[in-house]
């Protein structure tokens, strides 16, 4: 009985050939696995002094109630002062009312009398004037039992009473008023001579055609005065007087006219100013 040759089944090995040889197959020859050597490790376990630690964020504190506290005091002792301050105003503010029970000046004006008052408009239309001159009495009075009045000159104005048109102005003296003391002014004269506008002459014109030549006059007196309390003075506050209700006639020739000032009335007001406005 032959024996039979196998072929080698396992390929060339390194570029090899098979081998034909008759032998027979050996018996494969048992191994044991090699374990792979570990990676090497590509990290530096050396110290380096000039490296910094990575960055780690802060967080944020929160405020504490003290905090809070402390402003909700401050806010509540502001306000309480502040209503103090305004009590013990209002207090010492009533106390010298009950004390010194102060009034508003008076003033009135007993006699007025009409010089000149004419309107002319040139033949074309295209531009009007008006010429006035007044003369009348002023009296003022300090009716304060308690309280010294101090006035600057005044500044004088007088306008149409309907059409509120300027007409002229003129002034008055500085003079002081004691306690429970008044003053009068004579021949305080009020002039002007303007050139108006188109609404101005309408208004003025229709003042002049009223029946029997009446026209109605305001007087306006604009000044500071300084109030004197015992041994207390007070700032400079300017007033304004006006005089409504003044009614005259149109002069003819050089005599004057009387005017009606029975129902004439004077009123006071405070004028206050803060930086650009005026009350």
């Amino acid at each position: 009985m032959s024996d039979r040759v196998f072929p080698s089944s396992k390929p060339a090995v390194n570029g090899g050939t098979a081998h034909n040889a008759a032998t027979t197959t050996p018996t494969p020859a048992t191994t044991t696995p090699v374990p792979n050597p570990p990676p090497a490790s590509t990290k530096s376990h050396l110290y380096n002094p000039t490296s910094r630690p990575p960055y780690r964020p802060q967080p944020r504190r929160r405020r504490t109630r003290s905090g809070r506290k402390l402003c909700c005091c401050c806010c509540f002792w502001s306000l309480l002062i502040l209503l103090f301050l305004i009590l013990m105003a209002a207090i010492a503010g009533a106390a010298l009312y009950i004390l010194y029970r102060p009034h508003r000046p008076d003033f009135s004006i007993p006699s007025f009398r009409l010089h000149r008052l004419n309107l002319t408009t040139s033949a074309d239309s295209s531009s009007s004037h008006v010429a006035s001159l007044f003369n009348f009495t002023v009296i003022s009075k300090n009716p304060n039992s308690h309280l010294n009045l101090f006035y600057d000159p005044f500044t004088i104005s007088s306008f149409s009473s309907d059409g509120d048109v300027f007409l002229g102005n003129g002034t008055l003296p500085a003079h002081n008023l004691s306690k429970k003391n008044q003053t009068s002014f004579r021949n305080v004269i009020v002039s002007g001579s303007n050139d108006l506008d188109a609404d101005s002459v309408n208004a003025l014109r229709s003042d002049l055609k009223k029946k029997n030549g009446a026209v109605t006059l305001k007087i306006q007196l604009d000044t500071k005065v300084k109030v004197k309390m015992g041994g207390l003075k007070t700032k400079k506050v300017g007033i304004r007087v006006t005089c409504d209700g003044i009614k005259g006639t149109l002069p003819k020739g050089k005599s004057p006219t009387v005017a009606v000032t029975s129902g004439s009335k004077c009123k006071v007001d405070l004028r206050i100013k803060i930086w650009k406005w005026t009350f």
